[in-house]
């Protein structure tokens, strides 16, 4: 991708539908497994009992698959990016693979398979967040990453996670929650499951769209759950797991989610700068 980029005019169409695109497929890949972004880690906090991570790809992936197929039609529709764009021969990489490259994969395909099975392993690791330690302790251990890596780590949407899930627990501990949702509960009553999970899916893109997807799963799923919760026949897992993925699709505006804002906060696009541009798009 980087070789293509790079010898593309910054004004070509070609290279705005690669960026674009780059950005609308992290917001949608990013509802492809529980860990992928903020709001689904928000999610499985509201989900009792929490899915596991094949019932969550069972749902998310042909999600993800269809709305990326989506999406790149209407950019060749939008930009037809083929048009008077000629690219550059990529020269193939014969490079073996190191050591260290090797103990990267190994440690990360690792990881994931102890998070596929973390519930048949909840009585050795606990919770999903130990298992999440081993990567950590082995790449910073052996030295792979040192303290300037650390320092680079997005503080900053960790920290808007964390106090979001701190806010959600002061608004449900002082009975805030449970007004709203008994209030909701009661406007929606008569309607069908499915009608209700219309209404939750359409008020979390209105609001997702304004406003960050992490704010706005942090503001509206505990909410889901609890109405869910509430109905006559209680189904809360699947008004919370409809209303994330429709978080995540919820990417109108440049301020939509972190990708839109990385790609939008270059005005100028060069050439020399898409690298840095990609690497900086988070999920």
């Amino acid at each position: 991708m980087f070789p293509i980029l790079r010898n593309l005019p910054s004004d070509s169409n070609m290279t705005k539908a690669l960026l674009l695109g780059i950005a609308l497929a992290s917001n949608m890949g990013g509802a492809a497994s529980p860990i992928a972004s903020p709001q689904n880690l928000i999610a499985l906090q509201n989900m009792a009992p929490e899915p596991s991570w094949g019932i969550w790809f069972f749902i998310a992936l042909p999600v993800c698959i269809i709305s990326i197929l989506l999406i790149w039609l209407l950019l060749l529709v939008t930009f037809q990016p083929g048009r008077n764009t000629t690219i550059v021969p990529i020269k193939p990489v014969n490079d073996k693979f190191t050591a260290t490259q090797w103990f990267i994969c190994i440690v990360t395909l690792t990881t994931i398979i102890l998070w596929c099975v973390s519930h048949q392993l909840e009585p050795v690791f606990g919770d999903m967040g130990v298992i999440a330690i081993i990567p950590i302790v082995l790449f910073f251990g052996s030295g792979i990453l040192n303290k300037e890596d650390f320092n680079n780590f997005l503080w900053t949407i960790i920290i808007l996670a964390a106090g979001g899930l701190s806010l959600g627990k002061a608004v449900n501990s002082s009975g805030l929650l449970h007004t709203i949702a008994e209030s909701i509960t009661s406007s929606v009553d008569g309607m069908s499951l499915y009608g209700v999970l219309i209404v939750f899916a359409g008020l979390i893109l209105v609001v997702a769209t304004f406003i960050s997807h992490t704010v706005a799963a942090l503001i509206v799923l505990p909410l889901v759950q609890q109405v869910g919760q509430g109905m006559a026949e209680p189904h809360p897992n699947l008004l919370v797991m409809g209303s994330v993925l429709m978080a995540s699709a919820a990417m109108g505006l440049p301020t939509s989610g972190f990708p839109n804002m990385s790609k939008s906060s270059s005005k100028t696009l060069r050439c020399e700068d898409v690298e840095l541009i990609i690497v900086q798009l988070p999920s």
